[in-house]
């Protein structure tokens, strides 16, 4: 049993390493692209061709027009791609208004709450899961840490108001959104039998949803081959979306296992673990930014909260 928990806790955490490095080379890619959601777009293309090519390999009878025309094709194969699309759109809305520490302290703070909601009610079919007052102090630790690991002191005193409460609001709402796609994805999987195919469903309507944005929003399909201060543009620039498959075949495979809110936490563990092993070494190009007592203080109290969370 113990084996078992901590093979599914190292899958979750290595899944979610990958974020950092998708992140990254997204980011580059946008210097190329001019748009976010051009890159998203792409980023999307690029996971939905490789989770093509891995059904193919894996379980190509899945892709036969007999198995195709025998589904119902519910509410469970389109809301997936859609809400993690929302998500997205969400944080590019959030992030200039409230600062990149906020954005990740409200949405995750999100996550977890709708998490743990989907794990007691059982919506999507979720395994139901007591909600016990260790669950709550686990929560309070786990925002604790999150918000000590993106605490900075600002000497400048921005009076609050009632603009930016909205849109700590918004942003917490929008934190629902990877606990509800997850357990979605899930529930399809296990429907289908195969969480391979139920990653490329959510990955595949998650571009097509992007790439109606793009035309609505702008037809400029120009990518630069050359930019100043970047160099020209490399084939490993589009390997985000690749990148991100690992943590969304994890993350849907984890789910019948540890529940909503333990998967989206370990998914976000192994994400902190990453960027600031990345932070610390300056990987990918970026500056290095040494771990400090804070970050390591920060990172303690989130594995407590997550062993709070596992074990009581």
């Amino acid at each position: 049993m113990i084996k078992m928990i901590v093979t599914l806790f190292a899958l979750g955490i290595i899944g979610g390493m990958f974020i950092p490095f998708q992140t990254s080379v997204n980011a580059k890619l946008s210097a190329y692209t001019k748009s976010t959601i051009y890159t998203s777009t792409i980023s999307f293309a690029v996971g939905s061709i490789f989770l093509i090519l891995l059904n193919a390999v894996f379980q190509p009878h899945l892709l036969s027009i007999q198995f195709l025309s025998k589904q119902s094709y519910d509410f469970y194969w389109y809301a997936g791609g859609m809400i993690g699309v929302t998500f997205l759109i969400g944080n590019l809305l959030l992030l200039p208004r409230v600062g990149a520490a906020l954005t990740v302290v409200v949405t995750l703070s999100g996550q977890m709450v709708m998490g743990v909601i989907i794990d007691v009610f059982g919506w999507f079919d979720a395994p139901v899961q007591a909600f016990t007052l260790f669950k709550v102090f686990g929560i309070i630790l786990l925002i604790s840490g999150i918000f000590l690991m993106n605490y900075t002191k600002n000497k400048k005193k921005e009076e609050t108001n009632l603009v930016l409460f909205l849109w700590l609001i918004f942003g917490f709402i929008i934190g629902w959104g990877p606990p509800i796609q997850t357990a979605i994805n899930s529930h399809l999987s296990q429907h289908i039998q195969s969480t391979l195919f139920a990653a490329f469903v959510s990955y595949f309507v998650g571009f097509i949803s992007l790439l109606i944005i793009k035309l609505f929003t702008d037809r400029n399909f120009k990518l630069e081959t050359n930019v100043s201060n970047h160099g020209k543009l490399k084939a490993v620039y589009f390997t985000g979306g690749a990148l991100g498959v690992s943590f969304i075949v994890a993350n849907i495979y984890l789910m019948p296992h540890l529940g909503a809110a333990l998967t989206t936490i370990v998914g976000m563990l192994g994400q902190m673990i990453m960027a600031l092993i990345i932070d610390q070494f300056g990987i990918l190009g970026i500056r290095k930014n040494k771990i400090t007592q804070q970050k390591v203080i920060s990172l303690i109290i989130i594995i407590i909260g997550v062993i709070i969370l596992r074990v009581l």
